[in-house]
């Protein structure tokens, strides 16, 4: 199998740990980037276009296909999800089409797919001044959400208790969404919808992390993923707990709602990162991404699930149906959370031998580099990386995977 792995703008080394998964798949792994770095990938099998235009990532991929006869192109980003699907289309090669790619990486015309699909999801308003946020909110009634359409990694996504509140968090989302690195990522020359902001009703209760397929319109739940953070009024993402303590009835209604979500979609062959939220008791959606998900998400699905989203995408990305069954979870317990820090420019990151060859440990990504930057709300969402550890319970889990991050020393200079 050959695959063709691209990013418009390279994320820095965020994804080179999963292109190294696919490549120790026995994949012929070529990586296209539109600009990145000099080292990223073995030079023999790696690219830069010198521009992130759909057009020249279409022109360059269709020179190198030419020579390679790649079986797939494919993407961690989320902020490559369209330029993926274009360049599959022009080089016709298996994608998901550019109209449903669309349809999972922004918000909005999400929101107003699930609308017409009739899926349970939260209201929403296109917002495009503090005014109609303002009218928004009281028509909802708070607490509400604040979230931009083309975000991800909970960037400027704010819980907003009350309008004092909402007045301060809209011009910090205003503003910050016009910078935000994933948008900026981005490939230029594609229509991707409004860039602007949502409101959202607040669904209040808990919240699953899902990494599930679509193949031929036969949904399968991969893996199930509690999250267990305390939430303030920002959502970090930050602490996660597998296996879900949801009930097998709670599980047929997860399921039932992610299907007829990927319906609403256009989604029929796809890798996929689902994000549930129960409320009143019942699953309502938040949002269907075409990529796995981030962080330790692909660990914990393969240790508490059996399930490999990266080998999935190596299969969904060639046309061939990956070996997936629906969900059947190991009962092994998983704790993970991201490493969060505060803002501030990274010095050192390090992670003692105590950490590193710890028994429990099962997973540790330092993705901060020396220099790197790290914004925290309401500036941003950075992170340092991610660490997951086993445990007996769920407890047992959790204190693991809180002790190995505790002796992780970061150091900083400056704030931000």
């Amino acid at each position: 199998m050959k695959l063709l792995g691209l990013e418009a703008s390279q994320n820095a080394y965020y994804y080179l740990s999963r292109y190294q998964q696919i490549a120790a798949l026995g994949v012929e792994l070529y990586v296209l980037n539109g600009v990145g770095s000099d080292d990223f990938w073995p030079a023999e099998r790696y690219r830069r276009a010198g521009s992130t235009h759909i057009d020249d990532l279409i022109a360059d991929a269709k020179a190198w296909h030419a020579e390679e006869h790649f079986d797939g192109v494919f993407t961690f980003s989320e902020s490559a999800v369209v330029a993926v699907a274009a360049v599959a289309t022009a080089l016709g090669l298996p994608g998901i089409g550019v109209d449903a790619a669309v349809a999972s990486r922004n918000k909005l015309i999400m929101r107003q797919a699930h609308e017409r699909g009739d899926v349970a999801h939260p209201s929403f308003a296109f917002v495009t001044d503090l005014d109609a946020a303002l009218d928004a909110a009281t028509a909802f009634g708070y607490p509400v959400i604040l979230k931009p359409t083309l975000g991800a990694a909970s960037n400027f996504v704010f819980r907003i208790d009350d309008e004092e509140q909402l007045r301060e968090r809209y011009r910090q989302a205003e503003d910050g969404i016009q910078r935000m690195s994933w948008y900026e990522m981005e490939a230029g020359g594609l229509d991707l919808g409004p860039h602007g902001l949502l409101v959202e009703s607040f669904l209040d209760g808990h919240e699953h992390l899902i990494e599930a397929l679509v193949w031929d319109d036969e949904v399968y739940l991969g893996s199930i993923v509690d999250r267990v953070t305390v939430e303030g009024d920002t959502f970090d993402d930050d602490v996660h707990h597998a296996p879900t303590a949801l009930t097998a009835e709670q599980v047929a209604d997860v399921h039932a709602l992610v299907r007829s979500a990927v319906r609403a979609q256009g989604l029929h062959r796809s890798v996929m990162h689902a994000e549930v939220r129960f409320h009143r008791g019942k699953p309502f959606i938040l949002e269907i991404a075409v990529r796995p998900g981030g962080g330790g998400l692909d660990y914990m699905a393969r240790i508490s699930a059996g399930y490999d989203p990266i080998r999935a995408v190596a299969d969904v990305a060639a046309g061939v149906h990956p070996d997936v069954h629906h969900f059947q979870p190991t009962e092994v317990h998983t704790a993970a959370m991201c490493l969060i820090c505060p803002g501030g420019t990274i010095e050192s990151v390090t992670a003692p031998p105590e950490v590193t060859e710890a028994e429990q440990l099962y997973f540790l990504k330092i993705t901060a580099q020396p220099g790197d930057i790290i914004r925290r709300p309401p500036e941003g969402n950075s992170i340092i990386g991610g660490i997951g550890a086993l445990g007996t319970s769920l407890d047992d889990a959790m204190r693991a995977a809180l002790d190995l991050a505790g002796k992780i020393d970061v150091r900083l200079t400056g704030t931000h």
